[in-house]
Formats: structure tokens, C-alpha cells, sequence
């Protein structure tokens, strides 16, 4: 029998070990595309931040409930799949609790805090579940979120309460196959929460109760195994890319808006101003700003694929609020799908499709006023804004599409150095009349 639990637990594992291993080529393939971009610099701040805003949830706690329920969820993911860890033992050793001899009295003391943390997960997601299906907090209803993207939430705490309610069940059952003297089922002392569903199975024969406990044990496996796939198809797959994208987030102050060198070396050596590398040719401009994924940084791509898809940037947003179309979200998920489509389109790149107008319309990135609140509001440093200024780049240089108040306002600034229609000599005109 052990040795049959041991092929099965092999073939299982070897499984989603291949399944991951695939999927994480297939996003890795997709952030390849994007442009290089130096994120190599600063890096003793780079960790702090990782440290503070992935591992810390620094920026979560600007809205205390959410942030403390996700806490718990969050130290639940970490701190309970290190019961994992026995369990991948246990199945490829063929052995049951294999830990608990060793550790002695702590033994029983670790599962009783790993309980505590599956209780404070089941609480967290049942009270999730309520905001987005019962409350309706806005920014889970905004129209980029209909269909997949609330089923795949919904999917994911239910998910997570099964897996909960599995770890308790199976506990419940593995005490009393210790109190019956059942061989294998080595004693862990009492365990408190699990304790509570043992009257529901206090009158099953203990042949039926092996079954329910390796039932249980089973199913919590093969669903951790499986939502380690899972996610990776997910918007959980932040669990995983927030400690990356943190640490490769831009550092400048954020007003600070990335120009294109080739651009400004021009515009300096026209003003007669000494231009970085002068002596070097300057590099052929295959494109000014962004029609489709591949014009954009590497490190735009992966915030598409880190995006938890919180809304917290939308909810944020000044002309969200006012009611135009733009959401930061839409246009991080936007790109993520373009990706997508892209990777798995046989046509690629050529599929008669582009970022800009099929999956993002000039009507939303014309909306954004460049204000910075969406990357302010991100919990895991994603920045919308880098986009929609690549998009916006595109249409102004490359297709002259801005609209019509825009290209005068350029004009102006081109020959006024101001944006407003009048020289530069006439700019303290107004001050004339302070003097009468």
C-alpha cells in the first residue's frame, strides 16, 4: 500500500512540477519581448523595497481591514506549506507524519499554530467572498471585471477554504485513528481547532477512517499542487512575482517621466547643448513610443503578468472617478492579454492585431492626466502610467493623432517655449498693471 502511495505521489508531483515548469517558460517567453530596460542599479534600495512593500505589504496597510485579512491569508500561504514540506516527504518516503518523533511535544504545538493560521485563512477568504458577492466593494464591479476575472477571484477562495477545511478534516480524522491505537498514526498531542469536527466522524469504523484521512490528505496535496499551476494562469500569480517586480520597480521620484535619449540628444544639439555620448553615432529610432507589447520595457510586461487585479489604481484614479473610460487596471490587463494572445497566436506578433486601438483606445489613454496616483495606490509598485505615456509617445510622434487642443498646445510650446500663444518676451505683460 505504501509503495502504491509512493508511484502515485511521484507521478503527481512529476506532473505539476512539468505543468509549472511549462508555464513559467510561457510568462518568462512573454516578458522577453519587451525592450530592455536597466534595473540593475541601486540595489541595496531595490531589496529594502522588496523587503518592505512584497514581504511587508507595506503599502497595503493604508486600508487596515483588507490589509490585515490579507495578512492572514498571506502568512497562512507561507508559513503552512511548510506542513507541505512533510507532506512531500511523507508521500515520496512512503511514512506519515514523519516530523513528529523528531520534534517531540513542539511537534504538536507547530500543528496547533498551522491550524490557527487555516481558521484565520477561512475566515479571511469566507469574509472576501462577502465584500465582492454580497457588500460589492465598486472597485471589484468596474466593467473590465466581468465574467473570468470575478469567476477567477471567487474561484480562488473557495479554492483556499476547501484546502482549509481539508487540513482540519484530516487532523480531526488522524486523532482519532491515534486515539483508537490505529499503527502509522503516531500521537501529536491535542489539537484544538481540528478538535471541534471530530464528533462528525467520532462513529466511523476505523478501516473507513484511514480512507477518510488519506481522502483528506490526498486532496489537500493534489489542490496545493494544482493551484501552484493555477495561479500562474491567475491573478494570484502575484503571490509569486511581487518579490521580482518590486525589486525592478523604477526608483526615480515619480514626476520624473523617462524620455527617449535619442529624442533628447537631438533636442540638445539644436539648443547647442553639450549631449550625452556626442561622440558616439546616435542609434537608429526604430519606433517613437508604443503601438503594440514589444515597443514596451520588460518591465512593463511583467507588471502586466504581476497585476493582482485589486482595482486599488483605478478606485484612485482622478479620471476614473470623473467618469471617463480610463482604468489603470484595464490597461495593465490589456497588455497582459495582448501578451497572451501574442504567445499563443501561431502568427504572433503579426496577427493583424496591435496593443493600441485593438485591446487599448486612444479615448482611454487621453484620459489619463499623468497624475501618478494609479502608481502610487499599487501594492505591489505596478506602474500603468509608463504605458499609456509609451501609447500616447506613439500617437503624438508617430501617427500625429493627439487631438487638436494637444497639437496646438505642442506648437506653442515648439515656438513660445509656453504652452499659451504668445511670445516669450510678452510672458510678464501682465505684471504692467500692478504698477498703475
Amino acid at each position: 500500500m505504501h509503495y502504491l502511495q509512493q508511484v502515485l505521489f511521484v507521478l503527481v508531483l512529476g506532473l505539476a512540477g512539468y505543468l509549472l515548469a511549462k508555464r513559467v517558460q510561457f510568462i518568462k517567453k512573454g516578458i522577453k519581448l519587451g525592450k530592455p530596460v536597466n534595473r540593475s542599479d541601486r540595489r541595496s534600495e531595490r531589496w529594502r523595497s522588496m523587503l518592505l512593500v512584497a514581504f511587508g505589504q507595506k503599502k497595503m496597510f493604508k486600508k487596515p481591514l483588507p490589509a490585515l485579512l490579507h495578512l492572514f491569508v498571506y502568512a497562512g500561504f507561507l508559513i503552512i506549506n511548510i506542513e507541505v514540506l512533510e507532506f512531500i516527504i511523507d508521500g515520496l518516503a512512503g511514512t506519515h507524519r514523519i516530523f513528529a518523533p523528531y520534534l517531540g511535544s513542539a511537534y504538536g504545538w507547530l500543528m496547533n499554530f498551522f491550524e490557527f493560521l487555516a481558521v484565520a485563512v477561512l475566515t479571511a477568504c469566507v469574509i472576501f467572498l462577502l465584500r465582492r458577492n454580497i457588500v460589492k466593494v465598486p472597485r471589484f464591479h468596474k466593467p473590465e471585471m466581468k465574467n473570468w476575472p470575478t469567476l477567477d477571484a471567487n474561484l480562488i477562495l473557495v479554492t483556499e477554504i476547501i484546502l482549509m477545511l481539508a487540513i482540519l478534516g484530516m487532523n480531526a480524522t488522524d486523532q482519532l485513528l491515534q486515539a483508537k491505537g490505529v499503527a502509522h498514526y503516531p500521537h501529536t498531542g491535542k489539537l484544538f481547532f481540528s478538535s471541534f469536527l471530530k464528533p462528525v466522524f467520532q462513529h466511523v469504523e476505523p478501516g473507513s477512517l484511514v480512507v477518510l484521512e488519506r481522502t483528506f490528505w490526498w486532496f489537500h496535496i493534489i489542490g496545493i499542487l494544482g493551484f501552484a499551476v493555477y495561479v500562474t494562469y491567475s491573478k494570484h500569480l502575484h503571490i509569486f512575482l511581487a518579490f521580482p517586480n518590486t525589486y525592478f520597480a523604477n526608483l526615480n521620484p515619480k514626476g520624473k517621466m523617462a524620455n527617449m535619449d535619442s529624442v533628447t540628444n537631438e533636442v540638445k544639439l539644436m539648443l547647442g547643448l553639450p549631449a550625452e555620448n556626442a561622440t558616439a553615432p546616435p542609434a537608429e529610432v526604430g519606433r517613437f513610443g508604443a503601438k503594440d507589447v514589444n515597443d514596451l520595457s520588460w518591465k512593463s510586461l511583467m507588471d502586466a503578468f504581476t497585476c493582482t487585479e485589486c482595482g486599488r489604481c483605478t478606485a484612485e484614479c482622478p479620471a476614473n472617478q470623473t467618469g471617463k473610460k480610463l482604468s489603470p487596471r484595464a490597461i495593465i490587463m490589456a497588455t497582459r492579454d495582448r501578451v497572451e494572445e501574442v504567445l499563443t497566436n501561431h502568427k504572433g506578433l503579426e496577427n493583424g492585431k496591435t496593443l493600441l486601438n485593438d485591446f487599448i483606445s486612444h479615448e482611454e489613454i487621453n484620459a489619463c492626466t499623468s497624475c501618478n496616483a494609479c502608481v502610487e495606490a499599487c501594492p505591489v509598485l505596478i506602474d500603468p502610467l509608463s504605458i499609456i505615456l509609451e501609447l500616447r509617445r506613439y500617437i503624438a510622434m508617430e501617427e500625429s493623432g493627439s487631438p487638436a487642443a494637444w497639437n496646438a498646445m505642442f506648437q506653442n510650446i515648439e515656438t513660445n517655449f509656453a504652452p499659451w500663444k504668445f511670445a516669450p518676451t510678452d510672458r510678464f505683460n501682465w505684471a504692467d498693471e500692478l504698477k498703475k
